[in-house]
């Protein structure tokens, strides 16, 4: 990935990431969460001061090094047992149906091939088990979708492979997963990458 996606863009998305909004949508969005949970697209752990008591194992999935590491003092901090469990959310090293509840924060717009990922998610969660997803993606408008498409290969280029215009909704329900919550709405920042899919979504 070069200086940019391997040294700049993890701290990058560290700070831009951390703020007072994202961090209420995390504690939402981490509610319910219990058991053996994996976290795809774990990064530098802001998401783990927000996981519930019922959370007995984290197993995390994270491509960048320089995230993991800078993960350590949260994961220290927490005390909660979290093992890096692999790289590629495509390709996930867990059994079938071994997992209670997989977390997804802003992460299913950067994997290439995001089908076989939440089908991954699928095969992994037990008959029941949930993924709880926090994401952005195609606003309802076709003037911000215009936008979405147009500036896709900038956005794409500088923020990791993001695709600012994938139906997040759509993605999930073909995977096979049941949709059982699911909010929209706008957050803060420009329209074309601030669209908010919030939900829960139940492996039959």
């Amino acid at each position: 990935m070069g200086l940019w996606g391997n040294h700049v863009l993890p701290r990058l998305v560290d700070r831009v990431l951390d703020t007072p909004e994202v961090n209420a949508r995390r504690a939402l969005i981490c509610a319910g969460l219990r058991g053996r949970v994996l976290e795809i697209g774990f990064g530098s752990g802001l998401n783990v001061a927000h996981y519930p008591e019922p959370v007995t194992e984290v197993l995390a999935v994270e491509p960048s090094d320089l995230a993991w590491r800078l993960a350590q003092p949260r994961i220290a901090e927490s005390g909660r047992p979290v093992a890096r469990a692999g790289l590629n959310g495509e390709q996930l090293a867990v059994a079938d149906a071994s997992i209670d509840a997989v977390l997804s924060t802003y992460t299913l717009c950067s994997i290439p091939d995001v089908a076989t990922a939440l089908g991954e998610v699928r095969r992994v969660l037990k008959p029941g088990g949930a993924l709880h997803f926090l994401e952005h993606g195609l606003a309802p408008q076709p003037d911000v979708q215009k936008w979405q498409h147009r500036l896709q290969p900038l956005q794409s280029r500088f923020a990791g492979g993001c695709h600012p215009a994938r139906a997040i909704d759509v993605l999930i329900k073909n995977s096979g997963l049941k949709i059982a919550n699911l909010d929209l709405r706008y957050g803060t920042g420009p329209r074309w990458v601030s669209y908010l899919y919030r939900g829960r979504a139940v492996r039959p």
